[in-house]
């Protein structure tokens, strides 16, 4: 019999917040967010360490979103853990390689995202056996084995794996002293904390003499819905903050693009940083007339981007200052080094998306490794912060003085509690079931 570790077990969970009822989270297309969590958790033969990954959606088709996790399985059951560890990218070429799964993309869409959940886990699984955060997993890593972990296709008449070879070879330059500069300091981080739409001004002027108390040196409100309204909120954040904090503002994809040119010039008054998804994530040639059409406010996108080839396509086309990447909504670690490869090919600013459930946790490790092993600069860039649902990880993110402090414990910080598990899982968690129960009492 076969001594050699493997994985036994795939576990799913549709994990839900009510954060809704607080209006945590609203902008212009999303007014009722319910933070959720579709959560893998890959479990061994040795009952060692386990694999935590998930992907981040808002309420209803979790359930969707679990399903499609589901779907992978029987590419995980029994692999060998120290191969997958030691290749996760063997595993990503397999999931996105499925051709009757890939139909419902190709690599993009639920599919992609559970191909994203997936492959997250097997990296948290690879750091905690290293004993390692996965951020120094990934700076200390050879810049070939990373070359290989990279799914070049589609992307090579922007980056070739010569290319992304010397990039990594040339972060690897101080990138102990980088290291040691992350850990005494920090990553610069901004918070949307105040800025959510459905806050009251007199709620977003508290929160934004807050953040700056707090250290922050950039904030974010969200905008779109009523342009009056969004003035009179713009100017209450920039008499809050002072002329010396960068402020951002962020659409959610509401506008047209003629739409987004002319709301955004009538913002500029108020100094605004970037205009953040101004218009559908997948409209290259829209944000780059909107790029030139605001100038100088810069143009963000990337949260809803669905994968490398249309980064790819963004970059080319020159249509963002700011990439935004997300660690949930492509496919995993593997995906996000080429788009962290494009980026920095193209001399572009990655400051990821955050908030929502752990996905502050998450991200915060890629811009760390890009920092110290990549581009070995953190100017203009920053990880959005959201102060929500981080007591329920084990390994939360800590901010200090603005900054988020680098994580120390072996993993990709995604493992979460299991009494939250229990609490919070739909529709049987004890929350869950005790609002089901009262709704029906209501009905009756």
């Amino acid at each position: 019999m076969s001594t050699t570790t493997r994985i036994t077990a795939v576990d799913t969970y549709d994990i839900r917040f009510p954060t809704s009822r607080e209006l945590d989270g609203s902008d212009a297309m999303n007014p009722d967010p319910d933070y959720s969590a579709a959560y893998v958790v890959l479990r061994t033969s040795d009952g060692g360490h386990e694999g935590h990954g998930f992907t981040f959606t808002i309420g209803r088709g979790n359930d969707v979103q679990v399903a499609a996790i589901d779907a992978l399985r029987p590419h995980v059951l029994g692999r060998p853990v120290a191969e997958l560890c030691a290749d996760p990218g063997s595993l990503y070429q397999d999931l996105i390689g499925d051709s009757q799964l890939r139909w419902l993309g190709p690599e993009k869409g639920v599919m992609h995202m559970a191909i994203g959940a997936v492959v997250n886990a097997v990296w948290d699984l690879a750091a905690k056996r290293e004993g390692k955060p996965l951020w120094q997993l990934l700076a200390d890593a050879e810049p070939e084995w990373l070359v290989s972990q990279i799914d070049f296709r589609y992307i090579t008449d922007a980056l070739t794996p010569d290319e992304a070879l010397e990039l990594l070879t040339k972060g690897k330059h101080g990138a102990s002293d980088r290291a040691a500069e992350l850990l005494r300091r920090g990553y610069p981080a901004y918070t949307t904390s105040p800025g959510w739409l459905g806050y009251s001004d007199e709620k977003l002027t508290r929160l934004a003499h807050e953040a700056v108390a707090d250290g922050f040196r950039h904030i974010k409100l969200k905008v779109g819905a009523d342009l009056a309204d969004d003035i009179r909120r713009c100017r209450t954040a920039r008499a809050a903050v002072g002329p010396d904090i960068r402020m951002a503002i962020d659409a959610n994809q509401r506008w047209n693009v003629a739409e987004a040119i002319e709301w955004t010039k009538a913002l500029t008054e108020f100094d605004p940083y970037w205009i953040e998804e101004p218009t559908s994530p997948d409209d290259i040639l829209g944000h780059a007339a909107i790029r030139q059409g605001v100038s100088p406010v810069k143009v963000a996108t990337g949260e809803h981007v669905q994968n490398r080839i249309v980064f790819k396509q963004l970059l080319q086309a020159g249509a963002i200052d700011i990439l935004q990447l997300d660690s949930a909504r492509v496919a995993g670690v593997n995906e996000n080094l080429a788009i962290l490869l494009l980026a920095a090919k193209f001399g572009v600013p990655v400051c990821p998306h955050a908030g929502g459930v752990g996905l502050c946790e998450l991200v915060q490790h890629l811009s760390m490794f890009d920092y110290v092993a990549l581009t070995g600069t953190t100017d203009d860039r920053v990880i959005e912060f959201v102060d929500h649902l981080h007591e329920h990880f084990l390994d939360p993110v800590v901010i200090s003085d603005g900054h988020y402090q680098a994580p120390t414990a072996p993993g990709f910080s995604a493992t979460m509690y299991q009494a939250t598990i229990d609490t919070y899982r739909y529709p049987d968690g004890s929350f869950w079931a005790a609002e089901l129960t009262d709704d029906r009492k209501a009905d009756a």
